[in-house]
């Protein structure tokens, strides 16, 4: 379907690729896997036309690739749905299927034929959405089937699926992992990259493996154990080892409660209860409707709750306020780093020491000597990987942007830790980074309330709470199994 030879690609002085190889063969589910800052993004740019490599060939059945110009012709060998939808949010679902290709006279548009057209492609490919919906009221799910169906009404049988995923529950990745494998059937071919290794063998036939912007490994996903494939994304042996909290001595009866949760209603969530003491973990799980999101946020004061109290260290927190999370000690990462956790044209001196301002200078200035030497202070202690302080965050991997939004969150030493999806978007390593500061912040006497989609997180909790349609329907202790967290998620009984 595709092949990649010896493909090599430079930025000034970097090296984004190096002879890198890749063979893609029709009907399958190639995953594309590495670290963060691998090569995975500059190779799929050089794969979708986006890039011209500097050296090697790129081949779509046998023949080369159209040249960079001819994006018509691209279009009709592939096309990528990116984790972060290009579908127009104000248009009609049917008007993003043929944008800028719609039917009709010369000055006209036929609105009952687009729509008929529309239709015809959906349902082709078993896609159940109302071609008249606005595109903006779509589920993240429908959106990328969406753009799946668009990219195959040019022609293109060969899609790459970037982290797509990262916003789905686990209902809807059942869902697209059955549309998957149904369009493979169909002649479809997809390169998919994710940084759950779990999807990759559930889903994916084959895997390759880029390191340092080179070729390490291409196999068969049934011939890789796990750890292998762990081993060859870092370069060490290993693998991800996540603290679990039922490996530690139990917290004291005695210990100070640092958060109190009473009665908590708001967006999605009802009657919500539950404390956190210091030097505890306590997880949220459930799927993204669940509220377990908002209830995190409402803590931290992005939300306003509708009823119920918050108490901080004993003390009431006035709620629906971020300054006065913060003055109370209470630190978050949110859920998008990158709307809500950076600001991505500042640096990450401007971006870790935000929360601190009002400690380097009189009147939130700070000093350019104090705001640097805490720039540099998070840079050694949260090992990340850059220039130097002054350099944009965005240009930093995924892995070590969340490393700046969690030094940000503990600058001001907070008692209460609120970390939602905190290693979302991260590869193996820099998630095996990040989970071990939160467990040095645990043992340090600060309380920790954790929200994630990903179970190595919740390995940390000492109590993981269960919320399903905005209540609290479960609680399991230190030690759970997989299924049994799992099927109390999706509110299933197991068979015993």
């Amino acid at each position: 379907m595709v092949s990649a030879s010896r493909v090599g690609k430079r930025y000034g002085p970097t090296v984004a690729l190096r002879d890198v190889s890749l063979t893609v063969t029709p009907g399958q589910s190639h995953a594309l896997v590495g670290r963060n800052g691998a090569g995975k993004s500059t190779l799929v740019s050089i794969l979708t036309g986006l890039s011209k490599p500097d050296t090697g060939t790129i081949e779509f059945g046998g023949e080369p690739a159209p040249p960079v110009a001819d994006r018509e012709a691209w279009r009709r060998h592939v096309a990528c749905v990116y984790q972060h939808s290009t579908v127009i949010p104000h248009l009609s679902v049917a008007e993003n299927l043929f944008l800028n290709r719609q039917s009709g006279g010369r000055f006209a548009i036929s609105w009952r034929r687009l729509r008929a057209q529309a239709r015809e492609l959906l349902d082709s490919w078993g896609v159940e959405v109302d071609v008249d919906t606005s595109a903006g009221e779509l589920s993240v799910e429908d959106r990328q089937f969406v753009e799946i169906a668009r990219s195959l009404s040019y022609g293109a049988r060969f899609i790459v699926l970037d982290e797509p995923t990262a916003q789905l529950d686990h209902q809807a990745i059942d869902r697209l992992f059955a549309r998957m494998r149904e369009m493979q059937a169909a002649g479809v071919t997809f390169l998919f990259i994710s940084h759950h290794l779990r999807e990759v063998y559930e889903v994916c036939q084959a895997v390759t493996v880029l390191r340092d912007a080179g070729h390490v490994l291409t196999a068969p996903v049934a011939e890789i154990a796990h750890a292998e494939l762990i081993d060859a994304m870092t370069g060490e042996r290993g693998g991800l080892t996540v603290a679990d909290a039922a490996a530690r001595e139990a917290l004291a009866s005695d210990v100070d409660e640092a958060l109190v949760v009473d009665g908590l209603s708001g967006d999605e969530f009802d009657d919500v209860t539950f404390s956190v003491r210091r030097g505890e973990v306590l997880g949220l799980a459930g799927s993204n409707a669940s509220g377990k999101h908002q209830v995190a946020e409402t803590v931290y004061g992005l939300r306003a709750p509708a009823a119920g109290r918050i108490t901080v260290a004993g003390r009431p927190l006035k709620t629906g306020d971020v300054p006065a999370a913060l003055e109370a000690g209470i630190g978050c990462v949110p859920r998008d780093r990158h709307h809500q956790g950076l600001v991505l044209g500042l640096s990450i001196a401007d971006n870790a020491t935000m929360t601190v301002l009002d400690r380097l200078g009189p009147g939130g200035i700070a000093a350019p000597g104090a705001r640097t030497r805490t720039a540099r202070t998070a840079l050694s202690e949260y090992d990340i990987v850059a220039a130097g302080p002054d350099q944009a965050v965005s240009d930093l991997s995924g892995g070590n942007q969340q490393k700046v939004v969690l030094a940000r969150a503990l600058a001001r030493d907070p008692g209460v830790v609120v970390l939602i999806n905190p290693t979302a978007g991260v590869d193996v390593k820099s998630k095996g980074a990040l989970l071990a500061v939160v467990d040095r912040v645990r043992a340090d006497g600060k309380a920790v309330l954790i929200v994630s989609d990903e179970l190595d997180d919740l390995r940390l909790a000492d109590r993981v709470l269960v919320l399903r349609g905005g209540r609290v329907v479960g609680e399991h202790d230190a030690g759970w199994a997989d299924g049994d967290l799992v099927a109390d998620i999706e509110g299933v009984e197991l068979d015993v």
